[in-house]
């Protein structure tokens, strides 16, 4: 993940970051999304930043895995440590 702090789990929603080979910078604002055509699990749902949500096409589907740097890692609290626990019971649904 780059020379960025490492972070353990699934990113909190508001994170920011730039994957493999990409050159925008995404902004998480889903977790454990599943591809209505596929029914893949992915990891992330994310936006393009700074511009935020502008239609369907400029959202996309990414997993941990794809993330070359985190530039930034969203509000944690107790309810998102709560919730991460929750997410890791999350598998994927794909067969």
């Amino acid at each position: 993940m780059g020379n960025e702090e490492q972070y353990k789990g699934l990113l909190p929603l508001g994170s920011v970051v730039l994957l493999k080979g990409a050159y925008k910078k995404l902004m998480v604002y889903g977790r454990k999304q599943v591809h209505i055509d596929s029914n893949k699990v992915y990891d992330y749902l994310g936006v393009v930043f700074p511009e935020g949500y502008i239609d369907p096409d400029y959202s996309f589907l990414f997993n941990h895995e794809d993330i070359e740097v985190v530039k930034y890692v969203g509000y944690i609290n107790d309810e998102e440590k709560d919730f991460q626990r929750l997410l890791e019971n999350v598998s994927s649904v794909e067969e």
